[in-house]
């Protein structure tokens, strides 16, 4: 499979778009920026999903769905926010198609124009305050703890399979409170939450941080964010949790009636990750031979492969292994037993290998006899020789240490490429020479990140949480700073 396969070193865009192909992850489709997500791209999403799900309900979350339509005049209520997805926008003006007067296929029949154009949901945050204005009467109905996991649209010229699409799966969270407090802890509590699973899930180190005013998102008081660095030394955005104030409380009149018997704004908070997260896991730690996946995350955590010539040496193999594999299947690992005659074993190592299965087990007649097992793990490649007996325990702690050693690996990476820098030299210099996160420091104004950007096309990906106050110069305009943030190009 890794045949006509390029390199990172090569052409790492080429390697990436060729590995989410021909690890059966994802294709185009027959719409221009749109992607198919295949059965085994989409058994990785529902892992994810899945893992998601069970925290936002552990943290009070329920789930709920709204409409995919959202009427025009929801977006100019919020004068950012409209702003911010004015030009990403798809919109619906028809309701109906009519055979077309040529015989020739159909059009759209211009007398079904819809009264009210209708945008197709690049995020919910105005038809669910709008929805929300009918739920919150008083302090009592508060807090609304609601997550969505739908699909979104936002019209984008240049695409890449699960980095950016015009159309992306994701789960969005809306909350409403009673107090400002409560609705920054929430913002707070669910970027510890994605944190969490990069870290402990994903094998992927993140920095917490806040954005820049430029980087926030539309109609956000503030925007908290996870960054993650991929091998190329560019960042990617991992999740984002935004304190939305009362800003969208404001736009759509949602009161409620406080402890005081008094009318106030609710105020509210909205956070979300998407299949970008897909991107993330292949760049963090996929390689030369194809994709490399956490044992948290892979749907086959360990591959079984028998090497047999007839029926009768497949049976006594299969004597041996299904007891192995029912032991470690009750022990919640994922175990494919592939006894296929019709393809070779190589074969098959080399699907097992470039799929990213963590652990890979070989077994024949020989092994029988001597009660032994091969064990090949994906992360380093190593094999070695093990008693049938001890195989059990032996792969539990094996996938514990995959897993481990994955976020070790990765966190190693980043640290060798994360620069302190005090010029606007150096600054170009590492940017150009090696990539990674850049720590400098910024005069805080808008025009010098602005200049920044258009000059080296980095941006600030995040204000870490745990920042010192340090004095210091803006690398770009010489004045004064207190605090030094992260830069860094960007997926």
């Amino acid at each position: 499979m890794a045949k006509d396969f390029p390199s990172r070193a090569e052409n790492y865009s080429q390697w990436y778009n060729d590995l989410v192909i021909k690890a059966d992850l994802a294709e185009n489709s027959a719409v221009r920026g749109c992607m198919v997500i295949k059965p085994y791209g989409y058994a990785i999403w529902e892992r994810i999903q899945a893992i998601l799900d069970k925290k936002f309900k552990d943290t009070g979350h329920s789930n709920a769905y709204f409409p995919i339509f959202i009427p025009k005049s929801f977006f100019s209520k919020e004068a950012n926010h409209v702003e911010g997805f004015a030009k990403e926008c798809a919109v619906v003006t028809h309701y109906r198609l009519k055979n077309s007067p040529d015989g020739k296929g159909i059009v759209v029949d211009e007398d079904a124009r819809l009264e009210e154009e209708l945008i197709v949901r690049p995020t919910s945050e105005t038809i669910i305050w709008a929805t929300y204005r009918n739920w919150i009467k008083s302090y009592r109905d508060l807090p609304i703890l609601i997550n969505q996991w739908a699909n979104v649209v936002r019209w984008e010229m240049r695409t890449r399979l699960f980095l950016r699409t015009t159309e992306f799966l994701w789960q969005e969270g809306h909350t409403a409170h009673a107090t400002r407090e409560e609705a920054v802890q929430e913002a707070e509590t669910m970027l510890n939450v994605y944190a969490d699973f990069a870290e402990n899930w994903m094998a992927i180190p993140v920095i917490k941080g806040t954005k820049s005013p430029a980087e926030r998102f539309a109609g956000a008081i503030e925007t908290y964010a996870i960054e993650a660095l991929m091998q190329d030394g560019k960042a990617l955005q991992a999740g984002t949790s935004h304190f939305l104030g009362q800003n969208f409380a404001k736009a759509f009149d949602v009161k409620y009636l406080n402890r005081e018997n008094q009318l106030d704004y609710v105020w509210a908070t909205s956070w979300g990750v998407s299949t970008r997260l897909m991107g993330a896991l292949i760049m963090s730690h996929s390689d030369d031979h194809g994709l490399v996946l956490p044992p948290k995350l892979a749907p086959i955590q360990v591959a079984i492969v028998p090497v047999f010539k007839n029926e009768e040496q497949l049976a006594q193999i299969s004597a041996t292994v299904l007891p192995i594999k029912n032991a470690l299947e009750a022990r919640g690992i994922t175990v494919k037993y592939d006894d296929r005659d019709t393809h070779k074993p190589g074969w098959k190592f080399s699907e097992y290998e470039f799929k990213g299965v963590p652990v890979r087990l070989t077994i024949g007649p020989r092994d029988i006899e001597q009660g032994t097992v091969e064990v090949a793990r994906r992360d380093t490649l190593e094999k070695e020789v093990l008693q049938i007996t001890d195989i059990e325990n032996k792969i539990v702690h094996l996938l514990d240490h995959i897993q481990k050693n994955l976020y070790d690996r990765a966190l190693s990476f980043r640290e060798n490429n994360t620069f302190r820098v005090d010029t606007w030299d150096e600054f170009k210099q590492v940017l150009d020479d090696k990539g990674g996160f850049i720590s400098a420091h910024w005069d805080g104004t808008a025009e010098t990140e602005e200049k920044i950007k258009e000059e080296t096309k980095a941006t600030i990906r995040v204000i870490p949480l745990d920042n010192p106050l340090e004095a210091g110069k803006c690398i770009y305009s010489g004045k004064p700073s207190d605090q030094r943030v992260i830069f860094a190009r960007a997926y």
